[in-house]
């Protein structure tokens, strides 16, 4: 690993994503029991967990770099979180384990999504919960036009981020069935910024077929 993604990427991401507070105490909340979160990155998320109604969070993240920024705010939690030093496309957990899966800004930066999404809905308990708060593609063409071309560049800068997913579509193809759904702009530059939070479950077998 480069000293930049080890030492300075996770400076970046934490000073960055704090920008995007509003959206985490929207959804992560609403986490129970035992808890997945993919891509724990340096730990933004604990302050907002409920923990009369968590059980402990396991925190996947395969960057040292990460999990070092994430150390001292994990010493400082009342929350059980125990590290997974995994990709998001190889969750090592047994099948159902987890009764709720979060995932804030970190589709964006999986290489392979489409295996990680089909790995969370293994992992996850049938009935359990996907919660999301992530950017990506965004509807209006001048300002997806702009994403597709700035995004090889942004890729490189970024860590891996891509601002060209379209998030939902990403979802519901894994498997999901998408039970809230709310889109639009956060503040910042548009190319970046456009935000889709909710919540999916698995989807029926039949549902998926069809």
């Amino acid at each position: 690993m480069s000293f930049y993604a080890d030492h300075v990427l996770p400076h970046l991401i934490d000073v960055a994503c704090r920008g995007v507070d509003d959206t985490r105490r929207q959804i992560v909340p609403r986490a129970t029991g035992r808890v997945l979160e993919i891509g724990m990155g340096p730990a933004l998320n604990l302050p907002y967990y409920d923990r009369d109604r968590v059980e402990l969070v396991w925190g996947l993240e395969p960057s040292e770099g990460m999990r070092r920024k994430a150390a001292g705010r994990i010493t400082d939690s009342d929350l059980d979180v125990r590290w997974l030093a995994h990709p998001g496309e190889e969750i090592p957990l047994d099948d159902d384990d987890a009764d709720t899966v979060v995932l804030t800004y970190t589709l964006c930066t999986i290489p392979d999504p489409e295996r990680a999404l089909a790995e969370i809905r293994r992992v996850l308990k049938p009935g359990g919960h996907l919660l999301f708060a992530e950017h990506g593609e965004a509807p209006d063409d001048g300002v997806r036009t702009w994403q597709h071309r700035l995004d090889p560049i942004w890729t490189r800068v970024a860590g891996g981020c891509h601002i060209t997913r379209p998030i939902p579509d990403l979802i519901e193809s894994a498997g999901f069935r998408l039970e809230e759904i709310e889109s639009g702009y956060q503040p910042g530059p548009k190319i970046s910024a456009y935000v889709s939070t909710g919540v999916a479950v698995a989807a029926e077998q039949s549902d998926v077929d069809s």
